[in-house]
């Protein structure tokens, strides 16, 4: 039986991921400080096939790292401190996880003899790039606009050192706007799609910073954890980083569109000032993914957005 590692498993992403894993009968540990992440995600992992067992703990601490990786094949690193503007407002916080605590975990994980990391990068090491409509390739240089962005590029650097030089296998996974059951609408720091979906079913006016053209990438869960499922086996994956996206753009206007019409919400905004460090055009190449994952995208925009809508209007968003 193959033995997972999920850090920061509690949270979003990580929780599908739990549960899928654990619902194919896999073992599942997952290691996570609960500071974003929360127990009642963890509900359908324990209810599978698996066994499965849950650490509290902080990726800052090596020791913590170390306890968490003795028999773990893979490891599958959701951990992190997310959003631009927590960066922006607490630099040294967001380098501290995403920065050093990846570097104790990779550390660990070389000690242990794990098989493989698969890290959680970021599409935002890209920055704005010329021309502002091309797809993102994974060739292109970095170019962080954010502290956040600069954690991640660090820890994608680390990633490559430590197979380089330790033979650590590591897959770089740079998502997209990645949507889904479970992300955190309340977060003053959340996510656009669960902050635009939510104010529509609550009757409020979503707000819009800057003049709501800027487009992503918007990427439903699902095929993310089929990305970071393939990544672990997939010959040609280690040392690279991969894009984890659907392929195709739409702005703000146009996501609040859709959302109006499948909630039946007046979908008209205010309008904020621009963000500081936000990229303005985010659209991914694919290539790569489907070459060396054989990824292709299983759930597109609007049918991401109709199963949120349906979950929501049931009240199931968060199970």
């Amino acid at each position: 039986m193959t033995t997972y590692l999920i850090t920061g498993g509690a949270g979003f992403i990580g929780s599908h991921l739990a549960q899928v894993l654990s619902a194919r009968g896999e073992t599942v540990r997952v290691l996570d400080n609960l500071a974003s992440g929360k127990l009642q995600n963890l509900e359908p992992a324990r209810q599978g096939k698996g066994e499965f067992s849950f650490l509290e703990g902080d990726i800052r601490d090596l020791a913590t790292c170390r306890e968490a990786m003795e028999g773990v094949d893979y490891v599958l690193h959701q951990a992190a401190r997310p959003s631009v503007q927590r960066s922006i407002e607490d630099p040294l916080a967001t380098h501290s996880v995403n920065a050093t605590g990846s570097l104790n975990l990779l550390w660990a994980a070389k000690e242990a003899g794990a098989k493989r990391v698969v890290v959680a990068s970021s599409s935002s090491i890209y920055g704005d790039v010329e021309p502002a409509d091309a797809p993102k390739e994974e060739t292109l240089p970095p170019r962080p606009l954010s502290p956040y962005a600069v954690s991640k590029v660090a820890m994608e650097n680390y990633c490559a050192a430590f197979y380089k030089v330790y033979g650590l296998e590591t897959v770089c996974l740079r998502y997209f706007n990645v949507f889904g059951p479970r992300q955190d609408p309340d977060s003053p720091y959340a996510a656009v799609v669960p902050k635009f979906l939510f104010a529509l079913n609550s009757g409020q006016a979503p707000t819009v910073f800057g003049d709501g053209r800027q487009n992503r990438d918007f990427t439903y869960v699902d095929n993310v954890v089929a990305a970071n499922l393939a990544a672990c086996t997939a010959p040609e994956a280690p040392g690279l980083a991969i894009n984890v996206a659907a392929g195709v753009s739409h702005d703000l206007i146009d996501l609040l569109e859709v959302l109006g019409e499948l909630t039946g919400g007046a979908a008209q905004p205010t309008f904020g000032p621009p963000r500081a460090g936000e990229v303005r055009y985010s659209l991914a190449s694919l290539d790569r993914a489907r070459r060396v994952l054989g990824y292709e995208p299983l759930v597109d925009f609007r049918e991401g957005l109709a199963r949120l809508a349906e979950l929501a209007r049931q009240g199931r968003y968060l199970s």
